[in-house]
């Protein structure tokens, strides 16, 4: 059976990165409970993604629901909605936590995350960037520098977001190529090719990204509170020569 690299023929690389978000980017409200915007990429092996991950979301998916259509989104999950009203019970939603946190912490995968406080750019800069751009900036960066310690830099890797709208969408398209482009901290051409997919894809990536986001933000917000998804997540920061995650798995700004 052909692997996954014997498949990359085109100049592809052997990883594929998934980004999702947590928190409004918007400077014009900013909430007190979460004054944060905060991007988290998530990069894969697509051996690995292929063969371990996607059929361990399926498995999860047809044990709790009977089918894998059902589309994991942390917000449904922690507020048992939707979908997951099952996890009113609380035996299935201890269950169904376990299980999940369980292929969270046992599937391979790097995460490269960004957090803007809003307040505080808003109160050092004058003219602030849009949070979102210089979130994106920040995770690009650290990305094709993750790559580059793999020896594939040089081929192009897919970055896949979820659709948010129309105009939305033709924002980031734009800002993404401005930044792959050179306009970037080391001004240097970014091997990177954006995919806008749709929720209604059910992409097992985007969906395991939606659960990165919002933990690591409310660790940087409440650093000292109980934070178990956080715990899970943190030895999978990407991490500079020194063994420390901050300013590259973790980059906060400003």
């Amino acid at each position: 059976m052909m692997g996954v690299s014997e498949l990359s023929v085109s100049g592809y690389s052997d990883y594929i990165v998934y980004v999702d978000e947590s928190g409004d980017h918007s400077l014009w409200s900013v909430d007190p409970q979460y004054p944060l915007f905060v991007l988290a990429a998530c990069v894969f092996s697509k051996q690995n993604y292929a063969r371990q991950v996607t059929p361990a979301v399926q498995e999860l998916k047809f044990r709790f629901f009977g089918h894998d259509m059902v589309i994991l989104h942390e917000a449904d999950i922690r507020k048992a909605r939707s979908d997951f009203r099952i996890l009113l019970n609380a035996e299935v939603r201890e269950s169904f936590i376990e299980d999940l946190t369980r292929i969270v912490e046992s599937s391979p995968f790097t995460v490269v995350s960004s957090v803007i406080r809003k307040a505080e750019l808003e109160q050092r800069y004058a003219f602030p960037d849009n949070p979102y751009h210089l979130a994106l900036t920040f995770c690009l960066e650290r990305v094709f520098r993750l790559l580059s310690s793999l020896g594939v830099a040089e081929r192009v890797t897919h970055v896949v977001f979820e659709c948010r709208g129309k105009k939305e969408d033709a924002e980031l398209e734009l800002e993404f190529r401005r930044i792959c482009d050179g306009r970037n901290y080391g001004n240097e051409k970014l091997p990177f090719q954006i995919v806008m997919a749709d929720k209604k894809v059910n992409s097992i990536g985007l969906q395991l990204a939606d659960m990165v986001a919002r933990p690591i933000g409310l660790h940087i917000l409440r650093p000292a509170q109980e934070n178990r998804a956080y715990n899970v997540l943190e030895p999978k920061l990407y991490r500079g020569p020194s063994g420390s995650a901050t300013g590259y798995g973790l980059k906060c700004f400003p």
